[in-house]
Parts: structure tokens; sequence; C-alpha cells
């Protein structure tokens, strides 16, 4: 990149790292409340305004509430028998960040699919800003095309570039 640089890491810079401990029990608490299937007092974890913002299929939440009701509540009705393994954390001052895997049986309707009751992986990550021991932001990425592509669905029609990585098409620059 030629020229000026955009300013990077403008969140994080300032953390104050002293908050790294407090920051990882409210996230190790917050998991072991999600493991046990926890709505309705899930608040212990979560600042009443915080930000859940999710990729494209999982939409934004602004707030607990919303949070539990287009959220909490959907993904467990179609996803049963969950459990949630944070493969890897990371602390820093007020954040946190995971990447992981839920395991969980399609149980109820999924993005138009109905319950086939195949046990499903569903990866994600996450980062998580905590102020005053509640989360205050959730910025969430989960792989929901790799969930639907366990229950039969293609997203990408056959045109997903894990064909490049088996060498069967060129790529686009390539060509």
């Amino acid at each position: 990149m030629r020229g000026s640089r955009p300013e990077q890491a403008v969140f994080s810079r300032d953390t104050d790292l002293s908050k790294t401990a407090e920051t990882q029990s409210v996230i190790e608490a917050m998991v072991d409340g999600l493991n046990d299937h926890r709505i309705e007092d899930i608040g212990e974890f979560f600042a009443a305004d915080f930000r859940w913002m999710g990729n494209r299929g999982c939409g934004t939440k602004k707030g607990l509430r919303e949070f539990q009701d287009n959220w909490q509540r959907p993904f467990q009705a179609a996803f049963s028998d969950k459990v949630c393994v944070d493969e890897a954390r990371l602390f820093m001052g007020e954040w946190a960040a995971a990447f992981g895997r839920q395991e969980a049986t399609h149980s109820g309707e999924f993005m138009g699919v109905a319950a086939t009751g195949k046990r499903v992986e569903i990866r994600y990550m996450d980062f998580w800003k905590v102020v005053d021991g509640r989360i205050v932001d959730n910025w969430v990425m989960v792989d929901f095309p790799h969930v639907l592509a366990q229950l039969d669905v293609d997203v990408f029609d056959g045109e997903g570039w894990e064909a490049f990585d088996r060498g069967m098409k060129t790529p686009p620059a390539a060509q």
C-alpha cells in the first residue's frame, strides 16, 4: 500500500491492561452460562444496552432483550443439546476474543430448513469489550454457510472458493 495508512486498532489501543483478569472472569462465566442454556438471567454478564453485532444472516441485536428474543431463543429452538467449545481465548485489558465451535442437534427450523435431527458443528469467532464487569459490545462471526452445508444446503450453489483449494478452478485474477 502506497501513501498514508489507515489508522489501526482504534477501539483497543487505549485498553486498561489492569482489567485483563476481570475480563477473563466475565467471559469464562458467560460461556458457562451459555452452556447451561441460560436466557432469563444472562444479563448477569451483559450490560442492558449492549450491542451484539453479527455477520450477514445473524443480524445486529441492540440490548439484552433483543439478544434474548432475537438470538438466544430462536437459536436454542433450532439447535438443542448445544455445547459451546472455545478452542482459543485471548484476553487483553477490557478486550477478549475467542474462536471455536458449538456442537448441537438440528431440532427446529433453521433458515427455512426443517429439523433434521442431525448433529452439526457451528463454528464462530467472538470479540468482546467488558466495562464495569459486563459485556458492552460483542462482535460475532457465525459460519452459517458451514451449518447449512451440513444440512445439505449449498448457499454458494457450487461456486464457493473451496474449489480453488482442490485445484479444480482457476482464480478469477489468474484467468
